[in-house]
């Protein structure tokens, strides 16, 4: 398929799991209306809330909320990435931050579990802890379907180039990357690491965020967005929850690969790629 329509769904979820679902569920039916071939929700679509309750909301891949996403998958014929998900980790205090790419017969594709999790430690205070909670994932994670190659990340992944540069020579052209960014990192650094990621990767990225006030969490930035990969941002969300859409064309993909060569030039025997 030379294009197709991508949905990036943006969320305020809360801390009620099933009204968050239910929400998302909903903007599929938009997405759709729209004319989405794909559609993409943010990290912890399903819970923003105390840490505690992580291992309450839990969930295993096969559990009820991806079922939930594999019934509107196939009663609308699209590609869906549930965003991310605390996934419950058996014999474990910690849960996993998971995403899932399901097809249009509601199949799981792949799963990608959160690899560079937020701990900030200043002068030997603990600010933030993200693996008290959270235990990491140890794989990067390329999807090949009948649209797109697709490169999983989440969040705070998308501080780190090598995770995308591997996914771009296993040979992904679309990046997801499902975020809740904060309001004090995200009004300065989102948009250029989106926007610096597709020019790196030449690859499209689509990146649905949350927005808003948040219980136990700080505000969520928003502006969901996708990025072309010259890297032009060719959808924005407005500072509200809402479904953004745009085409994906990769004839013009394949134009800017071939008009410049970076991923060709990749130097492996200088500086390590993992």
């Amino acid at each position: 398929m030379s294009q197709f329509v991508a949905a990036a769904c943006q969320m305020d979820s809360q801390d009620d799991k099933q009204e968050n679902i239910d929400r998302a569920l909903g903007f599929v039916d938009d997405a759709v209306a729209a004319g989405a071939d794909f559609v993409a929700f943010p990290e912890m679509m399903s819970y923003i809330g105390p840490k505690d309750r992580y291992p309450e909301v839990a969930e295993s891949v096969d559990g009820e909320l991806v079922q939930q996403f594999a019934d509107k998958a196939r009663e609308h014929d699209v590609y869906v990435h549930t965003g991310s998900f605390f996934e419950h980790i058996p014999d474990s205090d910690r849960v996993y931050n998971t995403s899932v790419l399901l097809d249009p017969e509601g199949n799981v594709l792949d799963t990608y579990r959160k690899v560079h999790l937020f701990d900030i430690e200043i002068d030997g205070d603990v600010e933030y802890e993200e693996s008290a909670r959270v235990a990491p994932g140890d794989e990067a994670v390329t999807v090949e379907t009948d649209l797109a190659t697709f490169g999983l990340s989440i969040c705070y992944d998308l501080r780190f180039p090598n995770l995308y540069q591997t996914l771009a020579h296993r040979g992904a052209n679309v990046l997801l990357v499902p975020s809740a960014f904060t309001m004090f990192t995200g009004k300065d650094h989102w948009e250029p690491l989106l926007r610096a990621r597709a020019i790196e990767t030449q690859s499209y990225v689509i990146a649905p965020g949350q927005i808003g006030d948040k219980p136990s969490a700080p505000q969520a930035y928003g502006r969901t967005m996708i990025v072309d990969p010259w890297g032009n941002v060719i959808s924005k969300a407005k500072d509200q929850p809402e479904t953004i859409t745009a085409t994906l064309d990769f004839d013009y993909l394949d134009e800017t690969r071939r008009e410049l060569q970076s991923l060709r030039h990749t130097r492996s025997d200088v500086y390590e790629l993992p």
